[in-house]
Order: C-alpha cells, then sequence, then structure tokens
C-alpha cells in the first residue's frame, strides 16, 4: 500500500493543490518500508489525483483540499484524509495505528491558499 502526504517543509501542508511535494510512504501490513519525495510537478485543476493515481497511491493526507480533487481521488477509489496536521511522520504513525481520521472538510477559499484548513 502506498500512502501520499502533502507536505510542506516537514509538516503536512495546509492546502493539497499548492503543497511543495509529497512523501510517499510504502506500507507492508502496519510497517512503513519504503519513503521517498516526490515535488509537487504544479497546481492544475484535476492533474494532482491523476499524477498520484499513476504512483499507485491508495490514500492521500492533507490539511485542507478542494472539493474537485476530492470528488476524483473517490472516483479512482483513492482515500481521502484531510484536516491532518502535524509532522509528516507523526500522521502517518497516527494512521498506522488507527488513530486519524479524516474532518471531512471542504476548502473553498483558495485564493486564501494559507489560510485554507478549515
Amino acid at each position: 500500500m502506498k500512502i501520499a502526504v502533502a507536505r510542506e517543509g516537514e509538516y503536512v501542508s495546509k492546502h493539497f493543490g499548492y503543497c511543495e511535494g509529497f512523501m510517499i510512504y510504502e506500507l507492508e501490513g502496519d510497517k512503513v518500508v519504503k519513503e521517498e519525495f516526490v515535488k509537487n510537478p504544479g497546481h492544475r485543476p484535476g492533474f494532482l489525483p491523476n499524477f498520484l493515481k499513476e504512483l499507485e497511491i491508495e490514500v492521500v493526507i492533507s490539511g485542507g483540499m478542494g472539493e474537485t480533487a476530492q470528488w476524483l481521488f473517490n472516483e479512482n477509489n483513492i482515500e481521502v484524509i484531510v484536516g491532518a496536521e502535524g509532522h509528516c511522520g507523526h500522521v502517518i504513525e497516527q494512521y498506522l495505528k488507527g488513530e486519524l481520521e479524516s474532518t471531512g472538510s471542504i476548502c473553498r477559499q483558495h485564493q486564501h491558499k494559507d489560510i485554507c484548513h478549515e
């Protein structure tokens, strides 16, 4: 299983589309067996969900994400967890323990990308 965490520095990005890139965690059972950083190729409507699908991502974790991106992920059977915050390593540990839950929030204020975490 592969999980992509939208990253800004070492922390979960508040806005999926504008993140610097993605920490990709490959899991076997409840263990991380590989991790790598993939740079965000750019924010274009509808592009990133397909980009991550091609990387065989099954779960996407972010602080905030727009409605269209969430819909596209769901259409491709990719789980979306929004409302996550904190250090990427800590968030993946929460996920592995079953402690990470999506808030279901939808980011609608793209002109305010730095405060889209509501």
